[in-house]
């Protein structure tokens, strides 16, 4: 288990780039990936109203950017920080790139692949299975912020 400043280091790394999605309309998460010594590889933020593209999810984008960094798909000893719990389509990518840890910082109980609707990650068929860091594991100020991101996006849109 990282400490819990490098958790919340790499979250707020995430939080600004969740900021900056919302710019162009989009749900605004963001991700991060690190390597073990905590360099950052790649970022992304989903941009699916920006570029019409139903797969540019913050984490998809964010690992395509680490693997061309590193030069290989292959995430090993990796750690994708997000500040939503990741969807179906996702998980199955954190799975597939073998990062070693995943940490988000808050629950998404409408499309969560996580825990909270399905458990992709820790699937015991699969033949990756990623360290789980949970929003409960996370400062609580950090959590807070991963939620109000999209609690007062979502408020703005109800009330155009």
């Amino acid at each position: 288990m990282p400490d819990r400043d490098a958790v919340d280091a790499a979250l707020r790394r995430a939080i600004a780039e969740g900021e900056l999605a919302e710019r162009t309309g989009d749900v605004p998460v963001g991700a991060v990936v690190l390597d073990a010594d905590g360099t950052v590889l790649g970022t992304g933020r989903n941009e699916r109203e920006a570029t019409g593209d139903p797969t540019a999810h913050a984490e998809v984008l964010a690992l395509r950017a680490a693997a061309r960094a590193r030069g290989e798909w292959r995430l090993s000893g990796c750690t994708l920080a997000v500040t939503l719990e990741p969807c179906t389509m996702c998980a199955g990518a954190i799975v597939l790139s073998r990062v070693d840890r995943l940490v988000f910082g808050a629950r998404d109980a409408k499309a969560g692949a996580v825990g909270s609707l399905w458990d992709v990650v820790r699937d015991p068929r699969l033949n990756h299975r990623p360290e789980v860091v949970p929003p409960d594991l996370v400062s609580e100020d950090v959590t807070a912020r991963c939620a109000d991101l999209l609690t007062r996006f979502f408020e703005r849109r109800r009330i155009r």
